[in-house]
């Protein structure tokens, strides 16, 4: 019997290998369920969390106090912010002025063409620019305000009024803007990298607006000329004028003539009357205030630059040079004439690979005129048959070569004039 008692016992008695069985963990469960609940509840009735929609009504009941009933939390007023807080910037430091050209080897024997001096008087051919410019960045009624350059033909136009030239004016950069940038960064003792940054658009300030309108006038019409296409045609012409309103008004504002037509798409340049008006750039070089005391060809940036007494900047022109190197005169020269609107000896001995030059073997003297092979100005140098002159395509100077003089845009030529005087010295240098 005590056996069967032990075996009932051990048969029933707890098995300890198996999982205790778990109470209480639903009670810790819950109690944490409770508190996480009211944690969130405490926190989004003092604003320290957002709580979800459907809870916010219950949070704002138990509050009794409506948002409306909140007093307004107030900002304090912002900071003021002054144009300095951008950055402001240094002083430049002051232009060089140990700028005194350094000798140079004399100049080698060349030949070239031969100019008159004398001036001879062409018909003027008056122009009608209208003072109230016209402002295409702005409406039409709009009063134009001083302003920084903004786009690049900005940059070109106010690099202009300065006699800084960028070339052609088109609205793109090139290698002439670029150049004419580096020369003004480099009088105002900017970094010269020639790009428009933000320090030399600061600089280069637009006082006039951009644009404005020329009126075709009687004179621009009326002196119209076609240009032979041969020597002696030429020589035969008693004028060589602009051959079409487009091209007289581009020269007359330093553009090229398809920038000229990209301002008028509406014009019909075969029909051009008296009166028309032509939208163009606003443009015109300074009234020296000095003479040049010297002038500085570089014969590898193809740039011409007029200096004061100072060795202060006047001017910077692009310029065409020799095609050939022989021809290319290095070392100081002076000037030694000049002229306004002269006319031209051709030399058939200076072309000899044209046919007519070859046929011709005789001397002619070609009329005056913007489209004169000499341009609108000369300059003579003491090296015979050298000189400084205009062209008739100044959209080539810089971009082809002469037979040994150095040519500039016509404007460029005419402007340079009035900085000259006799004997002064002309650098030529690499």
């Amino acid at each position: 019997m005590a056996k069967r008692k032990q075996r009932i016992y051990t048969r029933y008695k707890p098995q300890t290998a198996s999982a205790p069985k778990k109470r209480g963990s639903w009670r810790a469960l819950l109690l944490l369920l409770v508190l996480l609940i009211g944690a969130s509840w405490w926190a989004g009735k003092t604003g320290r969390i957002a709580l979800p929609a459907p809870l916010q009504r219950f949070v704002k009941r138990d509050a009794g106090v409506t948002e409306s009933a909140k007093p307004a939390k107030v900002n304090p007023p912002p900071k003021p912010i002054s144009s300095l807080d951008f950055g402001t910037l240094p002083e430049p430091p002051p232009p060089l002025r140990n700028l005194a050209p350094a000798p140079l080897p004399p100049p080698v024997a060349a030949t070239d063409t031969n100019v008159s001096a004398k001036p001879v008087p062409i018909p003027s051919q008056p122009s009608t620019v209208t003072k109230a410019a016209e402002n295409v960045n702005s409406l039409a009624d709009d009063v134009f305000k001083p302003r920084s350059a903004w786009s690049t033909f900005d940059v070109q136009i106010a690099l202009s009024r300065m006699a800084i030239s960028p070339g052609i004016l088109d609205g793109l950069s090139g290698p002439q803007t670029t150049a004419a940038i580096k020369a003004f960064q480099e009088r105002e003792g900017l970094e010269i990298n020639g790009k428009p940054d933000l320090r030399t658009k600061s600089r280069l300030i637009l006082n006039l607006p951009p644009y404005t309108s020329y009126v075709v006038g009687s004179n621009d019409v009326a002196n119209l000329r076609t240009v032979g296409k041969t020597w002696m045609a030429k020589s035969g012409q008693d004028l060589l004028g602009y051959e079409s309103v487009l091209e007289l008004v581009a020269e007359k504002s330093h553009a090229y003539p398809r920038f000229i037509e990209q301002l008028n798409p509406k014009m019909d340049w075969r029909k051009v009357r008296v009166g028309d008006r032509v939208k163009v750039p606003l443009i015109q070089y300074p009234e020296p205030e000095e003479k040049a005391a010297f002038l500085r060809i570089s014969l590898t940036n193809r740039t011409l630059q007029a200096f004061g007494a100072r060795s202060n900047l006047l001017a910077h022109f692009p310029c065409s040079i020799a095609a050939k190197v022989e021809k290319r005169p290095v070392g100081e020269l002076r000037v030694a004439n000049f002229a306004v609107d002269p006319n031209y000896t051709f030399d058939p001995e200076n072309f000899p690979e044209s046919e007519e030059a070859r046929r011709l073997g005789t001397k002619l003297t070609i009329p005056p005129g913007p489209n004169n092979p000499v341009g609108t100005a000369w300059i003579g140098l003491d090296k015979p048959g050298y000189g400084i002159h205009g062209t008739p395509v100044p959209e080539k100077i810089g971009r082809t070569e002469s037979h040994g003089c150095f040519r500039l845009a016509n404007w460029d030529a005419s402007h340079l004039l009035k900085l000259v005087t006799k004997e002064m010295p002309v650098y030529v240098g690499p």
